[in-house]
């Protein structure tokens, strides 16, 4: 039986609206995205590649860091594509990958480390006790998926 190798690519979305609203996407927005651009970029044969085993595990609208899952050989093309995208969901973003990695444990443990970072970056600019608290609930909110993995 053969094993297929998967990558994880972990990036961010960030919207360039970011102050009237909440971004609402979801799983789905993320990977139509994806796939629009790839088919823009290398047409039916970079769609067809990335297909199968291609999904969007992770996408969190509070970090604006999304998850998503390819084929090991098929996933560059995926890594060409989504710096590219510019509308997820209807909104105008600006996308940047983070981190590639080889297991969905060890992307958890780089996101984690990520909020960590900017976490502190953070502390030193808010002036109270309560507001460094909401902030940290915030950054480090764990979906359940990550909380069984990290």
């Amino acid at each position: 039986m053969v094993r297929f190798k998967n990558r994880y690519i972990v990036f961010t979305i960030k919207p360039y609206d970011d102050k009237d609203k909440q971004a609402t996407w979801k799983n789905t927005h993320v990977s139509n995205a994806i796939k629009r651009k790839v088919q823009q970029l290398y047409g039916d044969v970079g769609v067809a590649a990335i297909k199968d085993g291609f999904d969007a595990k992770y996408c969190n609208v509070q970090t604006k860091i999304a998850i998503v899952r390819l084929r090991h050989g098929p996933h560059k093309f995926a890594l060409h594509a989504i710096p590219l995208i510019s509308n997820v969901g209807e909104r105008l973003v600006k996308t940047k990958i983070l981190y590639v990695g080889a297991t969905l444990k060890h992307c958890f443990l780089f996101i984690r480390k990520h909020q960590e970072r900017k976490l502190e970056r953070l502390w030193s600019k808010l002036p109270t006790e309560t507001d460094r608290k909401r902030m940290e609930d915030l950054l480090m909110t764990l979906t359940p998926a990550m909380k069984d993995l990290a």
